[in-house]
């Protein structure tokens, strides 16, 4: 017998019924992919995009550490919000939200005319993705039942992937035709298909037992520790100088994000509740959650800047660079996401992370000027292996791991620690890496004048080829190779970190499938 559908005031009011919900399900899988890939394929998109950014408006390594993290701030910062906001006001509106904001600020992105705006645009992309991407988790598990949730998210972590895969080759292409704006544009179709999807036929839910309050202190107080603490590294990744300012504004940081645990310890309705990390399966999650993707984020930040610089390849080809990792996911995640039902959590969660770490290492063998299939591609495909193990089961052990109607908020919790990895990869290894190049060039260029010197810094090839011709050889060798080794630097750190997520698999996850929790 056909059922009928659910008409429009039932939707907007979640009061489907099963068979309705059951029917909408694969829109609303449809509808989850596109959202949540407009934010994965943003990060991707943008970092291929960096090199013709910051040489159309005169960045330095700072202005294009910038242009990431204020969207990656953001984002980290106000996911615990938008978890919140989910449960509490319908997980669908603010979906819907979220979607709007993003393709307002991708437009804003793609008109920027100046460095700051085009910050100030990335900023509000990072509102728009901490409203959509933990709902977007939080649909599917008020969608799908606790038995099929895990092949449901394998099923959205492929499919987004597939996107994320596309996304930086199409980026790579429009921005050797030399048009860089439109790698922001294209998000704009994507979030008006995804809206109206959404509008029609996903259901919608909410946490009934939620509090009636929202918690913007913790949220205020999130984003300014964070942006304290970004703002120390990213600038002494600048200036290699470390100032009495910059240590004052290190330590506020840290302070900050204390005094925003003692905040969300005493509230009565906190966007980070701590009684969560009593689970030892949720704990241990987001610390393999920050250790790989800590890892993740750096190698992957630097990866296509040393492919241009360094090897001397397209934007197009950097673009390409993602395509072996994402397609390995794609094909892989909906069967990873099955592991965890056949064999438990501890085992995808520890094996994951050590393919992991073994891509990374498959990166510091290449020289500079290094073939794309022998430099890039192997290590991709392991790291994409990796990554697919790991990806679906971790997110059905975070969903799993506490009772349904918080299912929101431990998608929040999740991603702003994914997130916040992200952000203080950029920071930190950032501030690394200008170091490891700094050593490196200053050995292999000792025999040129400190004043040519002085004019090459990380991520300024343009800068070679102004100097001298007696100079520019020797400088241009040295500037290649101080650019891979650093990048090598940043490679062995992204394996050291694999490994620890690896230990926080085995040692934190359930053994069987019978032993993991089950919240929902």
């Amino acid at each position: 017998m056909k059922i009928a559908p659910c008409d429009d005031s039932q939707i907007r009011a979640g009061a489907c019924t099963e068979p309705c919900r059951r029917e909408a399900r694969p829109i609303v899988l449809m509808v989850t992919i596109l959202g949540s890939s407009l934010a994965f394929v943003d990060g991707t998109v943008v970092t291929v995009a960096l090199p013709v950014i910051g040489e159309q408006f005169g960045g330095s390594l700072s202005f294009m550490q910038w242009v990431v993290n204020a969207y990656a701030l953001f984002l980290a910062a106000l996911l615990l919000v938008g978890g919140a906001a989910g449960d509490l006001y319908g997980r669908r509106r603010v979906f819907n939200i979220g979607v709007v904001v993003f393709a307002l600020a991708s437009l804003w992105c793609g008109l920027a005319e100046t460095a700051g705006q085009l910050v100030a645009a990335r900023a509000l992309q990072g509102f728009g993705g901490a409203l959509l991407v933990p709902n977007s988790l939080a649909i599917i598990s008020a969608a799908f039942p606790p038995a099929e949730r895990g092949r449901a998210i394998g099923t959205w972590a492929a499919f987004s992937a597939i996107a994320a895969a596309l996304g930086p080759v199409l980026g790579g292409w429009l921005i050797d035709l030399g048009s860089w704006r439109l790698v922001f544009l294209i998000n704009l179709p994507v979030a008006a298909v995804a809206l109206a999807l959404s509008l029609w036929r996903v259901p919608e839910s909410r946490d009934e037992t939620a509090g009636r309050r929202m918690d913007w202190a913790g949220g205020l107080l999130a984003v300014l520790a964070l942006a304290a603490l970004t703002y120390s590294l990213t600038t002494f990744g600048e200036s290699r100088q470390i100032s009495q300012s910059l240590v004052l504004m290190g330590i506020a940081g840290v302070l900050g994000l204390l005094v925003f645990l003692w905040v969300e310890r005493r509230s009565g309705d906190p966007m980070l509740p701590l009684g969560l990390f009593r689970s030892s399966a949720f704990t241990g999650a987001n610390l393999l959650t920050l250790f790989l993707y800590l890892a993740l984020s750096g190698v992957l930040f630097f990866l296509p800047i040393t492919m241009i610089e360094a090897h001397g390849h397209t934007a197009m080809l950097a673009g390409a660079a993602f395509l072996p990792f994402t397609l390995v996911m794609a094909f892989l995640s909906r069967w990873a996401g099955g592991l965890l039902d056949r064999f438990g959590a501890r085992l995808p969660l520890t094996l994951g992370p050590m393919i992991a770490a073994a891509g990374f290492l498959l990166f510091i063998p290449a020289a500079p000027g290094a073939s794309f299939w022998s430099a890039v591609v192997p290590a991709m495909l392991v790291l994409g292996l990796g990554m697919a193990v790991t990806v679906a089961p971790l997110s059905t052990v975070v969903m799993n791991a506490v009772p349904a109607g918080q299912s929101g908020l431990a998608s929040g919790v999740n991603n702003a620690v994914s997130r916040l990895s992200g952000l203080l990869a950029v920071a930190g290894l950032g501030a690394f890496a200008a170091l490891v190049f700094d050593q490196s060039f200053a050995a292999l260029a000792a025999g040129v004048e400190p004043a040519a010197r002085a004019a090459v810094g990380y991520g300024s090839d343009a800068a070679v080829t102004q100097l001298s011709a007696a100079n520019a050889v020797v400088l241009e060798d040295a500037y290649r190779q101080a650019m891979v080794d650093a990048f090598r630097a940043v490679a062995f750190i992204g394996a050291s970190l694999a490994l620890l997520s690896a230990l926080c698999g085995f040692f934190l996850m359930p053994r069987s499938p019978q032993a993991q929790p089950q919240g929902a």
